[in-house]
Protein backbone atom coordinates (compact mmCIF):
# COMPACT_ATOMS: atom_id res chain seq x y z
CA UNK A 1 0.00 0.00 0.00
CA UNK A 2 2.60 2.50 0.85
CA UNK A 3 4.38 1.51 -2.69
CA UNK A 4 1.43 2.44 -4.28
CA UNK A 5 1.02 5.39 -2.68
CA UNK A 6 4.64 6.99 -3.20
CA UNK A 7 4.25 5.46 -6.96
CA UNK A 8 0.86 7.71 -7.12
CA UNK A 9 2.60 10.60 -5.62
CA UNK A 10 5.51 10.73 -7.83
CA UNK A 11 3.29 9.95 -11.00
CA UNK A 12 0.98 13.13 -10.33
CA UNK A 13 3.94 14.70 -9.45
CA UNK A 14 5.67 14.53 -12.57
CA UNK A 15 5.54 16.75 -15.75
CA UNK A 16 3.28 15.69 -18.23
CA UNK A 17 5.57 14.41 -21.08
CA UNK A 18 3.44 14.85 -23.93
CA UNK A 19 0.68 17.80 -24.00
CA UNK A 20 -1.97 17.55 -26.58
CA UNK A 21 -1.77 19.33 -29.02
CA UNK A 22 -3.50 22.80 -29.28
CA UNK A 23 -6.79 22.11 -31.94
CA UNK A 24 -6.94 24.33 -35.13
CA UNK A 25 -9.49 24.44 -37.07
CA UNK A 26 -8.06 23.05 -40.56
CA UNK A 27 -10.38 23.37 -42.91
CA UNK A 28 -9.16 22.42 -46.13
CA UNK A 29 -5.91 23.21 -46.03
CA UNK A 30 -6.84 26.91 -45.58
CA UNK A 31 -4.38 29.10 -42.88
CA UNK A 32 -5.16 32.36 -41.43
CA UNK A 33 -4.80 34.94 -43.94
CA UNK A 34 -2.12 36.96 -41.85
CA UNK A 35 0.14 33.49 -41.33
CA UNK A 36 -0.19 32.62 -44.87
CA UNK A 37 3.04 33.75 -47.28
CA UNK A 38 0.80 33.99 -50.53
CA UNK A 39 -1.33 36.24 -48.95
CA UNK A 40 1.56 38.58 -47.96
CA UNK A 41 3.05 38.25 -51.31
CA UNK A 42 -0.26 38.91 -52.75
CA UNK A 43 -0.39 42.44 -50.94
CA UNK A 44 3.47 43.51 -52.08
CA UNK A 45 2.74 42.81 -55.67
CA UNK A 46 -0.66 44.95 -55.50
CA UNK A 47 1.00 47.83 -53.91
CA UNK A 48 4.44 47.30 -56.20
CA UNK A 49 1.84 47.61 -59.15
CA UNK A 50 0.11 50.90 -57.49
CA UNK A 51 3.71 52.30 -56.69
CA UNK A 52 5.10 51.75 -60.38
CA UNK A 53 2.05 53.73 -61.42
CA UNK A 54 1.99 56.05 -58.77
CA UNK A 55 6.23 57.01 -60.59
CA UNK A 56 4.33 57.98 -63.96
CA UNK A 57 2.57 61.25 -62.81
CA UNK A 58 3.71 63.98 -60.38
CA UNK A 59 3.10 64.12 -56.49
CA UNK A 60 0.71 66.62 -56.36
CA UNK A 61 -1.65 65.36 -59.66
CA UNK A 62 -5.37 63.87 -59.82
CA UNK A 63 -3.95 60.50 -60.78
CA UNK A 64 -1.32 60.59 -58.16
CA UNK A 65 -3.81 61.31 -54.77
CA UNK A 66 -6.20 58.70 -56.37
CA UNK A 67 -3.65 56.30 -56.57
CA UNK A 68 -2.42 57.17 -53.09
CA UNK A 69 -5.75 56.77 -51.76
CA UNK A 70 -6.31 53.31 -53.75
CA UNK A 71 -2.96 52.29 -52.05
CA UNK A 72 -4.32 53.40 -48.68
CA UNK A 73 -7.40 51.59 -49.02
CA UNK A 74 -5.41 48.30 -50.55
CA UNK A 75 -3.35 48.33 -47.24
CA UNK A 76 -6.62 48.47 -45.15
CA UNK A 77 -8.56 45.77 -47.16
CA UNK A 78 -5.42 43.56 -46.58
CA UNK A 79 -5.07 44.53 -42.79
CA UNK A 80 -8.88 44.08 -42.48
CA UNK A 81 -8.82 40.53 -43.83
CA UNK A 82 -5.75 39.25 -41.71
CA UNK A 83 -7.20 40.75 -38.75
CA UNK A 84 -10.57 39.11 -39.27
CA UNK A 85 -9.66 35.80 -39.30
CA UNK A 86 -10.11 34.97 -42.77
CA UNK A 87 -8.95 31.75 -43.73
CA UNK A 88 -6.52 31.82 -47.34
CA UNK A 89 -5.49 29.12 -49.85
CA UNK A 90 -2.52 28.48 -51.45
CA UNK A 91 -3.04 31.16 -54.13
CA UNK A 92 -3.64 34.08 -51.01
CA UNK A 93 -6.97 34.72 -51.44
CA UNK A 94 -9.46 34.67 -48.69
CA UNK A 95 -12.13 31.85 -48.91
CA UNK A 96 -15.51 31.53 -47.48
CA UNK A 97 -16.54 29.00 -45.14
CA UNK A 98 -19.43 27.62 -45.25
CA UNK A 99 -19.64 25.19 -42.94
CA UNK A 100 -21.69 25.32 -40.29
CA UNK A 101 -19.39 27.09 -37.77
CA UNK A 102 -20.23 30.21 -36.11
CA UNK A 103 -17.20 31.26 -36.21
CA UNK A 104 -17.12 31.69 -40.03
CA UNK A 105 -20.81 33.43 -39.74
CA UNK A 106 -20.28 36.37 -41.17
CA UNK A 107 -18.20 35.28 -43.96
CA UNK A 108 -21.41 34.30 -45.72
CA UNK A 109 -24.41 34.76 -43.83
CA UNK A 110 -24.56 38.26 -43.29
CA UNK A 111 -23.50 39.09 -46.89
CA UNK A 112 -26.23 36.23 -48.42
CA UNK A 113 -28.87 38.04 -45.91
CA UNK A 114 -28.29 41.23 -47.38
CA UNK A 115 -28.63 40.64 -50.75
CA UNK A 116 -31.54 38.77 -50.68
CA UNK A 117 -33.26 41.89 -48.77
CA UNK A 118 -31.84 44.05 -52.01
CA UNK A 119 -33.17 41.42 -54.03
CA UNK A 120 -36.64 41.47 -52.73
CA UNK A 121 -36.46 45.33 -52.91
CA UNK A 122 -35.93 45.11 -56.39
CA UNK A 123 -38.33 42.33 -57.45
CA UNK A 124 -41.08 44.12 -54.97
CA UNK A 125 -40.48 47.22 -56.57
CA UNK A 126 -40.83 45.98 -60.20
CA UNK A 127 -43.62 44.23 -58.99
CA UNK A 128 -45.32 47.30 -57.45
CA UNK A 129 -44.82 49.37 -60.52
CA UNK A 130 -46.43 46.82 -62.80
CA UNK A 131 -49.66 46.58 -60.74
CA UNK A 132 -49.80 50.32 -60.57
CA UNK A 133 -49.43 50.81 -64.56
CA UNK A 134 -51.79 48.25 -65.41
CA UNK A 135 -54.65 50.21 -64.76
CA UNK A 136 -53.08 52.85 -67.01
CA UNK A 137 -54.31 53.10 -70.68
CA UNK A 138 -50.95 51.73 -72.15
CA UNK A 139 -49.73 49.48 -69.38
CA UNK A 140 -47.28 48.57 -72.18
CA UNK A 141 -46.06 51.55 -73.26
CA UNK A 142 -45.15 52.32 -69.26
CA UNK A 143 -43.24 49.17 -69.34
CA UNK A 144 -41.01 50.78 -72.30
CA UNK A 145 -40.92 53.87 -71.52
CA UNK A 146 -40.42 53.84 -67.52
CA UNK A 147 -42.62 56.71 -65.62
CA UNK A 148 -40.05 57.99 -64.01
CA UNK A 149 -41.47 59.89 -60.89
CA UNK A 150 -43.70 56.76 -60.64
CA UNK A 151 -41.04 54.55 -60.06
CA UNK A 152 -39.17 57.05 -57.85
CA UNK A 153 -41.84 57.29 -55.52
CA UNK A 154 -42.43 53.47 -55.17
CA UNK A 155 -38.35 52.90 -54.75
CA UNK A 156 -38.43 54.45 -51.84
CA UNK A 157 -42.15 52.84 -50.34
CA UNK A 158 -40.20 49.50 -51.43
CA UNK A 159 -37.45 49.33 -48.46
CA UNK A 160 -40.06 47.74 -46.41
CA UNK A 161 -40.76 45.58 -48.82
CA UNK A 162 -40.72 42.62 -46.22
CA UNK A 163 -43.37 43.78 -44.11
CA UNK A 164 -45.84 44.90 -46.94
CA UNK A 165 -45.08 41.57 -48.18
CA UNK A 166 -46.16 40.03 -44.95
CA UNK A 167 -49.18 42.61 -44.96
CA UNK A 168 -50.38 41.58 -48.85
CA UNK A 169 -49.70 38.00 -47.59
CA UNK A 170 -52.53 38.44 -44.13
CA UNK A 171 -54.97 40.24 -46.78
CA UNK A 172 -54.57 38.09 -49.82
CA UNK A 173 -53.88 40.55 -52.37
CA UNK A 174 -49.91 38.57 -52.44
CA UNK A 175 -50.83 35.32 -54.35
CA UNK A 176 -53.09 35.27 -57.28
CA UNK A 177 -55.91 32.78 -58.24
CA UNK A 178 -54.56 30.26 -60.38
CA UNK A 179 -57.53 31.04 -62.91
CA UNK A 180 -56.05 34.24 -63.53
CA UNK A 181 -52.29 33.40 -64.44
CA UNK A 182 -52.70 33.04 -68.20
CA UNK A 183 -50.74 29.97 -70.19
CA UNK A 184 -49.05 29.89 -73.15
CA UNK A 185 -50.00 27.38 -75.69
CA UNK A 186 -47.44 24.19 -75.59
Amino acid sequence: MAAALAAAAIIGSAPIVAAPPEAAADVAGLTKCKDSAAFAKREKKEIKKLQSRLKLYADDSAPALAINATIEKTKRRFKFYGDAGLLCGADGLPHLIVDGDQQHLGEFVYPGLIFLYIAGWIGWVGRSYLIAVSTEAKPTQKEIIIDVPLATSLIWKGFVWPLAAVSEFRNGKLVVDAGNITVSPR
